[in-house]
């Protein structure tokens, strides 16, 4: 079996940075967008079944939790102030609603964002990834 990618031409790359990340937190190969990135749940494949883009080199390391944590903190934050000084509930009874409700925010946009990550990364180049762009054809361009 051939373990070589796929030349560009044969799959549909994305026109763009922001294609590439919304197939990635679809959990999509960012480069082809046919098949499953993710193997276990925050396991990538090592090779995509559909374009055999390697995916064993990328290196998201924590970065996807920290942009969860900063997300969900800023989200939950007015709500926090909100239970707090206008309903006047205490902290104790705050935390016990809001604690349970952040792991769980952070654990549903785990995932989709380190696909995202994943999908930047390889889309600028970084690492040992190859940055790759579509083709452009007279169609795309508008020179026909």
């Amino acid at each position: 079996m051939d373990t070589a990618p796929r030349p560009a031409a044969e799959i549909a790359l994305p026109a763009g940075w922001g294609a590439a990340l919304v197939r990635g937190a679809r959990c999509r190969c960012p480069r082809c967008g046919e098949a499953p990135l993710f193997r276990q749940w925050l396991k990538p494949v090592d090779t995509c079944a559909h374009c055999r883009q390697d995916w064993s080199v990328q290196q998201a390391d924590d970065f996807p939790a920290y942009i969860g944590i900063f997300v969900v903190g800023h989200l939950l934050a007015p709500v926090i102030i909100f239970m707090i000084a206008t309903l006047g509930l205490s902290a104790w009874v705050t935390l016990a609603v809001m604690l349970p409700v952040a792991v769980v925010m952070l654990i549903a946009m785990l995932q989709p964002t380190k696909g995202a990550v994943i999908a930047f990364l390889w889309w600028h180049g970084v690492g040992a990834f190859v940055q790759e762009r579509p083709i452009a054809t007279p169609e795309s361009t508008g020179d026909v």
